[in-house]
């Protein structure tokens, strides 16, 4: 298993640096677990991690029920956030560097304090948290044309390709995540509407369920990292021309534009 592991993981570097996909993993190893997903993933990482890339946050995926519908799961998976990931609010990103990108918008958690699992609740995450800003995740997918399970998108890194993060940062005082909305427009038309409560009810939950998730791995969730719990509503198409951006109310707005 170790050799496939390693295969796969070859596999998904070489397509995300030359932009040429891979065939679904989960029909060529109909034998690979979850587990076994998320060593390819890790194995990834310690390519990158030697490489010179450091390690800015964690993302979690498919915490919508009609998510994980769709892909037969019961539970969220995650990914990792670096350094060379991130964009700046108002900035730009080259469509050509990626295979079928798309977008979502999400709540981004600024952490600051550890944590680590196995115990963690959403309390703890909101006293853990320094404050929230509006991203925006742009996914993208090296199994050719999103043809994924979830093992496919786990060991491809939880499918996330870039994170564009908002300026305004916002303390959790007062503030109740699960009824701030969210309002995605693309070339300015609107193109989809959420809440928080769209990640498993509170986005708080998402992160604890990603610092116990983690655990298992050996991994915490560090001060100063950036969570991405989850989006708000669906992932959204853009090709090169297009401009998204999210507006989240009293927590700011986030934009990007595709070249």
């Amino acid at each position: 298993m170790e050799h496939i592991i390693n295969q796969l993981a070859d596999e998904l570097l070489t397509a995300e640096k030359s932009c040429q996909p891979v065939a679904p993993i989960t029909e060529r190893y109909l034998e690979l677990t979850d587990t076994d997903a998320y060593q390819i993933q890790l194995k990834i990482l310690e390519s990158k991690l030697g490489a010179g890339r450091t390690v800015i946050g964690k993302k979690v995926g498919l915490t919508s029920k009609v998510m994980q519908q769709m892909l037969g799961v019961s539970e969220p998976d995650y990914g990792h956030l670096l350094d060379d990931m991130v964009v700046a609010n108002n900035g730009s990103v080259q469509t050509n560097g990626l295979l079928l990108p798309k977008v979502e918008a999400e709540i981004g958690f600024v952490l600051g304090a550890d944590l680590v699992g196995p115990n963690i609740n959403y309390l703890d995450v909101l006293m853990a948290t320094e404050y929230v800003v509006p991203t925006l995740e742009i996914i993208d997918s090296r199994i050719a044309d999103w043809k994924i399970k979830l093992v496919d998108t786990v060991a491809d890194n939880g499918s996330s390709a870039r994170v564009v993060v908002g300026d305004q940062h916002t303390r959790l005082e007062g503030l109740d995540l699960r009824t701030v909305g969210m309002a995605l427009y693309k070339n300015d038309e609107e193109v989809g509407t959420g809440a928080g409560a769209a990640a498993l009810g509170h986005p708080a939950h998402a992160v604890a369920w990603l610092a116990n998730k983690l655990h298992a791995f050996g991994i915490s969730l560090k001060a100063g990292e950036l969570i991405l719990p989850g989006a708000l509503s669906g992932a959204v198409a853009v090709r090169s021309g297009d401009r998204v951006t999210a507006r989240f109310g009293a927590l700011g707005s986030v934009s990007v534009t595709f070249l």
